[in-house]
């Protein structure tokens, strides 16, 4: 990494600004110290494709808000794609947690709605 660094910077003004080269160059440049991050923390990933891969479904239902009818009915399906990716990623099953957030919110005081979050919900349902 420290010899791919030392070479961005020898050959930064190498090339004509507006060339592939040039452009490519200044980009990993510009960026060295968040790219090269993940040496120095070993927690971090090298890329961040869990994070593409899990707002994917987001980012595709998106040009399907287009045709939601209403921008009201957008919103309510971008949240509800939004809880169905937080039951994915919390390993819970979809329907189990919808029905139970059907049956139960509307006796539920709303201090404790956060009760029924997917990321809560494994903890506080009734068993």
């Amino acid at each position: 990494m420290e010899a791919l660094g030392s070479w961005l910077k020898e050959n930064l003004y190498k090339y004509r600004p507006t060339s592939p080269m040039g452009k490519t160059i200044a980009y990993a440049h510009k960026r060295w110290v968040g790219l090269s991050a993940y040496t120095l923390h070993g927690q971090m990933e090298i890329d961040n494709n869990l994070v593409e891969n899990a707002v994917r479904p987001l980012a595709i239902g998106r040009k399907n808000y287009l045709f939601a009818g209403s921008h009201e009915a957008a919103e309510m399906t971008a949240a509800m794609y939004s809880f169905m990716a937080s039951c994915k990623k919390n390993n819970i099953h979809e329907f189990e947690w919808l029905k139970d957030v059907f049956e139960r919110i509307q006796s539920i005081n709303h201090k404790s709605l956060y009760q029924l979050l997917p990321s809560n919900w494994k903890e506080y349902r009734p068993t």
